[in-house]
C-alpha cells in the first residue's frame, strides 16, 4: 500500500481532493490532502507568501509520513511538488502532475504561460490594487476552472476559492537532474482544460519526458468531475 500526498493548485485548498481521498482510502492506501499556507483552512495572510512557503509546508507533511509518498500536484501545485522533490527526493516515491505546471530548472509559471497558448484563465486574471494577489473574474471562473462540473459541484467549489499570492507565479524553480531528476514522474493531461491549454501541457511533457502520460477527456478539475477515473490513474503509477 502507498501514501499519497495531494497538493492543490492556485486559489484552491485541500478541499478540492474531497472526492479523491475516500477512493484512495477505499483501495487501502493512505491519502493526505494538504492546505498550503493561506488556502483552505489555513488562515496565514496571503500577501507575503512565496512558493518557498508552499514547499516548506509540503516538505513538513512528507517528513511526517512513515514512507516515501506518491506526491500529486494539480495545476500551480506542479511547481510546488517539483521543488519539494528537489529538496526531499528520498521522501518522494513518485511525482504525478495533474494538468499541472511541470517546469524545467530556472523556469517560472509566468514564463510558461507567456510562451504558450493563452488560456481563458490567463485572460481573466485580475491583480489586487497593490499587485500582491490575483483572482479570476467571476464570469470566467466556471468555464475556466470547472467547465465540466455539475452546477452543485461548481457552486461548492466557487465558494471555497481564495486569492492567490502574485509572487508564486513569478518564482523560478530550481531543480537538478541529481535530485529532482531521479524521481519517476507521470503526467495526467486533460483534453478540455481552459486553464492550462492542452498544447501547453504537451509542450511541457515534451521538454521533460515522463514515464507515462495519462489522458482524460475533462476540464481543469478532474478531481471533481471524474474522480474515479483520476484515482484509477493514480493507482496505476
Amino acid at each position: 500500500m502507498s501514501t499519497y500526498v495531494l497538493v492543490h493548485g492556485a486559489w484552491h485548498g485541500a478541499w478540492c481532493w474531497d472526492k479523491v481521498v475516500p477512493l484512495l482510502e477505499a483501495a487501502g492506501h493512505t491519502a493526505v490532502a494538504v492546505d498550503l499556507p493561506g488556502h483552505g483552512n489555513d488562515t496565514t495572510p496571503i500577501e507575503d507568501l512565496t512558493l518557498d512557503d508552499y514547499v516548506d509546508r509540503v516538505s513538513e507533511v512528507l517528513d511526517n509520513q512513515p514512507e516515501p509518498a506518491v506526491l500529486v500536484g494539480h495545476s500551480h501545485g506542479g511547481a510546488t511538488i517539483s521543488m519539494v522533490a528537489e529538496r526531499r527526493p528520498e521522501m518522494v516515491k513518485t511525482l504525478v502532475y495533474v494538468c499541472a505546471f511541470m517546469l524545467r530548472d530556472d523556469q517560472s509559471i509566468s514564463d510558461v504561460v507567456a510562451a504558450g497558448e493563452q488560456s481563458m484563465v490567463r485572460r481573466n486574471m485580475v491583480s489586487s490594487d497593490d499587485g500582491r494577489s490575483i483572482v479570476i473574474r467571476d464570469e470566467a471562473v466556471r468555464e475556466g476552472l470547472f467547465g465540466d462540473c455539475t452546477d452543485d459541484d461548481f457552486a461548492w467549489a466557487r465558494s471555497h476559492l481564495v486569492p492567490e499570492p502574485a509572487t508564486s507565479r513569478t518564482t523560478r524553480v530550481a531543480v537538478t537532474d541529481e535530485r529532482f531528476g531521479r524521481v519517476p514522474r507521470f503526467y495526467v493531461e486533460c483534453l478540455r482544460d481552459n486553464a492550462i491549454p492542452l498544447s501547453v501541457q504537451r509542450w511541457m511533457c515534451a521538454a521533460s519526458p515522463c514515464k507515462k502520460v495519462f489522458t482524460m477527456d475533462t476540464g481543469h478539475s478532474p478531481f471533481i468531475s471524474a474522480p474515479q477515473e483520476l484515482v484509477g490513474h493514480l493507482l496505476a503509477v
